[in-house]
C-alpha cells in the first residue's frame, strides 16, 4: 500500500464553497484544464460513479465511495489488480480552512499505477489546491 497527502489551509473560502466545487462534477473542467470531460451519473453521493477524463488520455470510471456533504468524499479507480482511493476531506481550524488531499494505492500492481498515475497526482497537487480556491471564491458561499 502507497499512500501520500497534501493540506493546505486557507481563509480564502468556506466548507460550503469547496463542497460547491468538488460535488458539481460535470463542471469541473471548468475551472480544471487539465480535464477533457466530466460526467456525474446520478448525484453526488456514495455509490453513484463518474466519467473523468483527462486531456490526451482513455476515459475512467470512478465510483464515489464515500460523501459528507460539507466535510469529505473518497472516489476509488480502479485498475487492473489494483484500486486508487481519493479522499478529499475541508476541515475548520482555528487559522482557517484545511484542505487535505490523500491518495492511496492498494493491490498487486499497486506499484505500476502509483507510478503511472498517482505519482503525478501528488506532484500537481500544491498547484491544483491553489486553482480550486480561486474557482471556489468564485461561487456563493
Amino acid at each position: 500500500m502507497w499512500i501520500k497527502s497534501y493540506s493546505m489551509v486557507t481563509k480564502e473560502v468556506t466548507k460550503e464553497q469547496m463542497w460547491q466545487l468538488w460535488s458539481d462534477v460535470n463542471r469541473w473542467p471548468v475551472w480544471d484544464k487539465s480535464l477533457e470531460t466530466t460526467k456525474l451519473e446520478g448525484e453526488f453521493a456514495a455509490g453513484n460513479s463518474y466519467i473523468f477524463q483527462p486531456k490526451g488520455s482513455p476515459k475512467m470510471k470512478l465510483k464515489i465511495h464515500e460523501a459528507v456533504v460539507n466535510h469529505k468524499f473518497t472516489d476509488i479507480t480502479s485498475f487492473p489488480l489494483a484500486k486508487m482511493y481519493g479522499e478529499h476531506t475541508f476541515e475548520e481550524t482555528r487559522d482557517g480552512l484545511k484542505l487535505t488531499t490523500t491518495m492511496k494505492v492498494v493491490g498487486l500492481l499497486g506499484f505500476l499505477w502509483r507510478k503511472l498515475v498517482a505519482q503525478k497526482i501528488v506532484d500537481s497537487l500544491p498547484q491544483d489546491m491553489l486553482t480550486q480556491i480561486e474557482a471556489a471564491k468564485k461561487l456563493q458561499p
